[in-house]
């Protein structure tokens, strides 16, 4: 496990399953499916247990929600009068607007301007107010704008204790639906889901092995380890916008620097061959940051995890098909 300097707060068990008693029927316990087919038996062995956690089937798409409504819940209502706003290139974006129209309040999300059409549309159809900007730096400024100068609360799409709290609840589920994990392995964007999972299945399953996977093209965890402080990347220059986030964060970085055992890095191309194998396989049609666990599993994990439990988070799917189809390597 990298060393770390100090012990960053974080949520027992307890909280945890508090706090997913809390979400309740507004989040549902996603699936874990157990994968066996011709391709993956031939690349990791038939021995190998691979154990899908179907995030991808939670409402709005991701693990997203779950977070974006500990954050609102626990806001007093006064807090709430003027609406919430968040910054995303899709997903929180998404899911912010679920929660808000779920909570009844009011959302105006900031997006990327190359976010997918079809993201765009699944947030305006729950309701939210977009504004877009030009890329994930200007998006942030303006999103901070918009708090200061409306009065809105600020939802964060990866950094802060309810965001870490929502993100752990995917990983008490996972570690009471699967005893006795070997590893797990988890994307990283901005580190919110990472330091979440990773929080709660070191508690349920101390021996377990925990991996984050980074994209080439946004590995600000990568760099943020090496220098032992939070860093950022000055563009995202990767296929899965949706781990594109362009810098680390202090709580989300401690966390995983406390109960990550190892990061791991993927070109695009290991992420569209997941895809494609993922789709020829579980006919799950995938977005780019949903493949990058088995990205890591199939690729520079293979060796190492064969003949292992492996838990591995299909984070999250919004894409439409014509996206899919340019991306995947069928």
């Amino acid at each position: 496990m990298t060393p770390h300097l100090e012990e960053p707060p974080h949520p027992d068990l307890t909280a945890i399953g508090a706090a997913r008693q809390h979400l309740g029927t507004r989040v549902r316990e996603t699936p874990v499916w157990r994968w066996r087919g011709r391709e993956i038996d031939a690349l990791l062995g038939p021995e190998t247990e691979v154990m899908l956690k179907l995030e991808l089937m939670q409402y709005a798409g991701t693990f997203k929600p779950r977070g974006a409504l500990l954050n609102i819940l626990a806001q007093p209502t006064s807090a709430l009068e003027r609406g919430v706003t968040a910054v995303s290139a899709g997903n929180h974006a998404i899911a912010v607007g679920y929660a808000a129209k779920n909570l009844g309040v009011r959302a105006k999300v900031v997006m990327i301007e190359t976010a997918n059409a079809a993201r765009i549309a699944a947030c305006e159809a729950y309701g939210a107010e977009l504004v877009m900007a030009g890329n994930a730096h200007l998006a942030f400024e303006e999103v901070r704008r918009i708090e200061r100068e409306e009065g809105r609360f600020f939802v964060h799409p990866f950094e802060g204790p309810e965001t870490v709290l929502g993100t752990a609840t995917v990983g008490w589920e996972l570690g009471h639906q699967v005893p006795n994990l070997d590893a797990v392995i988890i994307p990283i964007g901005g580190g919110g889901l990472c330091a979440g999972v990773a929080t709660a299945i070191k508690q349920l399953q101390p021996s377990c092995q925990i991996f984050g996977v980074e994209p080439q093209g946004a590995d600000s965890m990568h760099r943020s380890f090496a220098a032992g402080k939070p860093q950022s990347i000055e563009a995202v220059q990767t296929i899965a916008d949706s781990l594109g986030a362009p810098y680390a964060a202090p709580y989300t970085f401690a966390l995983c620097r406390r109960f990550v055992d190892e990061l791991v890095i993927i070109d695009d191309g290991a992420m569209r061959r997941a895809m494609g194998l993922i789709f020829r396989e579980m006919k799950l049609a995938v977005e780019p940051a949903a493949a990058a666990a088995t990205a890591a599993l199939c690729g520079p994990l293979a060796e190492r995890l064969r003949g292992r439990r492996v838990g591995v988070i299909v984070c999250g799917s919004n894409i439409d098909g014509a996206t899919f189809f340019s991306q995947a390597q069928l």
